[in-house]
């Protein structure tokens, strides 16, 4: 039987000559050549890989370890893709699509991705805002103390929905004020809990980590203990490598 290839990601040619990495089943990485690109690979040893934690770490260390060694310009694909041969490769990603892999090799070129993931805790920022807040507070205490009618406690309960959104609006501003001027390119998004609130990607220059991380550290400084960050200064740059 043929071999099939897993493909983890691809280099500007000529690309890295030897990269002393293990792949998914213990496999071996090697180089494959297709013009202007080179694929890393490894061989497949079952029909469809299971995004199962292990093989999405696998797949992860095998792009970072590249990265590590100094292919910093790597465009990663994404997990599970396995191919019959280099000729299907050639006709279904690099003839159709070489002008814009070229273009976003030429984007990437010098940089690196990081993230960064907000979280804070919703009941302590509203016991927060109601303390600095006697309006809104007042407001509140009127639902346990009186009977209101439904307009009445509709009203109130939008108030205090609207105060909180807005808190949570300036905390995110803060940090997109601060982050953004540092990036080359930004994308947001979605939140992927209920408790987080700003959840972005920034693509810098690769040397400028260091003075990113600072920056981040300085505004997470000023909110104290109320919130959660979760920094990501090293990952293959997954959400500025989609063709368009």
């Amino acid at each position: 039987m043929a071999d099939r290839y897993y493909l983890y990601g691809i280099f500007p040619a000529p690309g890295p000559t030897e990269l002393p990495l293990e792949g998914l089943d213990g496999q071996v990485v090697q180089t494959q050549q297709l013009g202007n690109f080179t694929f890393l690979y490894s061989t497949a040893c079952q029909k469809r890989y299971l995004s199962s934690r292990k093989n999405l770490l696998g797949h992860e260390k095998v792009l970072e370890a590249a990265m590590e060694q100094g292919h910093r310009t790597l465009l990663p694909l994404q997990f599970g893709l396995i191919v019959e041969s280099w000729e299907q490769v050639q006709v279904d990603l690099v003839d159709p699509y070489a002008a814009d892999l070229t273009q976003l090799f030429g984007r990437l070129d010098g940089c690196r991705e990081v993230s960064i993931k907000v979280q804070w805790e919703p009941s302590t920022e509203l016991e927060l805002m109601m303390a600095e807040n006697a309006e809104l507070r007042a407001q509140r205490d009127q639902l346990e103390g009186t009977q209101l009618g439904m307009d009445q406690v509709i009203f109130i309960g939008q108030q205090i929905e609207a105060a909180l959104e807005e808190r949570k609006q300036d905390v995110i501003d803060q940090f997109r004020q601060a982050l953004t001027p540092l990036a080359k390119d930004v994308l947001e998004n979605a939140p992927q809990t209920d408790v987080m609130i700003y959840n972005a990607a920034f693509l810098i220059a690769w040397e400028s980590e260091a003075a990113f991380s600072e920056v981040v550290n300085a505004v997470d400084a000023t909110f104290g203990e109320r919130l959660r960050i979760r920094y990501n200064n090293f990952t293959a740059p997954y959400n500025f490598a989609q063709l368009n």
